[in-house]
């Protein structure tokens, strides 16, 4: 290998940063130059006017001060032409007119299926998983999962606070898609009394009752964490006539939201107020724990050290703690294990 390049594609999470320093300096140690590409695959199809909106030297001096920082210092984007084979020869033609030998991935699935179309056109890649929503199977944490999960861990122990002092109970939503991971290990950790996830069927009416039990006993301050995924496997409410017929005007079309779940165990509870948070994407944008950026420091040595060995086609996770890597095919075929026990515990209070 005589140079390598590294990208961040798909969503941001923390530690991407800490993951390109640790390259960066692992390059360096073997002697190969490193060139970061911008904005995903977007970089590699070469969209901008200018050659250096895409493409960048990475130089230690520039690099060693970004491992702290949240977000990715390259940018990041989705990339759907990356699904057409035609643009895919386009981002290999790319790498090979910048003698670029092999590639570090920084992403999610997504991100690790484009790497595996470049390694068949002969492009070396080695894949780290960078994404908050823990949704890779094949690993035990991705990067970035930590540090969101204490972001909301935080945000859940205030909310609590002042639930406690107002008697309110308090919906709040987490990010997670497909996955519920974040939401689950946020309610364990804070103690609140119902989670809802993309991963299990629920019924509005189930949830009010179990709220209801909570206020009978006393807990006025009740906690709800949802995923932002768990709508989808909500069962059928008909939310409009529910809320319209309460004084609560909801128009046709309107999607069922946090705040307007509040709203319905509010009416469904008798309660005077049920507020609402989204977390949103302050779990993203924050500074890296001391847990992401571990991971993302010996991932990057390991993903250039791969490279350096002619081993590629690999993706780096954590099993039983320590670093491992395995094939992309892999870790793409890995079925998840949801930790229904953990689920069941939150909820049946």
């Amino acid at each position: 290998m005589n140079k390598i390049g590294v990208l961040t594609s798909g969503g941001d999470a923390p530690g991407m940063n800490a993951a390109v320093m640790a390259v960066a300096r692992s390059a360096a140690m073997y002697g190969m130059p490193l060139v970061g590409i911008k904005r995903g695959y977007n970089g590699l199809l070469r969209k901008s006017t200018s050659v250096y909106d895409d493409l960048e030297e990475m130089r230690l001096d520039t690099v060693l001060d970004i491992a702290d920082r949240p977000g990715t210092y390259l940018r990041t984007a989705r990339c759907m032409e990356f699904m057409d084979p035609a643009w895919r020869e386009v981002a290999a033609n790319t790498l090979r007119a910048m003698d670029i030998d092999g590639l570090v991935v920084i992403g999610g699935d997504g991100s690790f299926h484009g790497a595996e179309y470049l390694c068949k056109l002969g492009i070396p890649c080695i894949g780290i998983p960078g994404t908050i929503d823990n949704d890779l199977p094949y690993t035990e944490m991705t990067l970035g999962y930590d540090t969101a999960v204490n972001v909301c861990v935080n945000a859940v122990r205030a909310i609590r606070a002042t639930s406690r002092s107002h008697d309110r109970p308090h919906v709040v939503e987490v990010m997670g898609r497909h996955c519920g991971d974040i939401a689950l290990t946020t309610a364990v950790s804070t103690g609140s009394e119902i989670v809802l996830l993309p991963e299990v069927e629920w019924s509005v009416e189930d949830v009010a009752a179990r709220l209801n039990r909570q206020i009978a006993k006393g807990n006025t301050r009740a906690t709800i964490v949802v995923a932002e995924g768990c709508w989808e496997s909500m069962e059928p409410f008909d939310m409009y006539t529910f809320l319209n017929s309460h004084g609560k005007k909801c128009y046709e079309g309107e999607p069922i939201s946090a705040e307007r779940f509040a709203s319905i165990m509010k009416r469904m509870c008798g309660m005077v107020e049920v507020r609402h948070t989204v977390v949103g994407y302050t779990q993203r944008g924050e500074i890296p724990t001391a847990k992401d950026s571990a991971f993302a420091f010996e991932a990057g040595h390991l993903a250039v050290r791969l490279l350096h060995d002619g081993i590629s086609n690999q993706v780096i996770g954590i099993k039983n703690g320590k670093v491992f890597y395995t094939s992309i095919d892999t870790a793409l075929q890995a079925k998840r294990e949801f930790r229904r026990d953990l689920y069941d515990l939150v909820n049946n209070m």
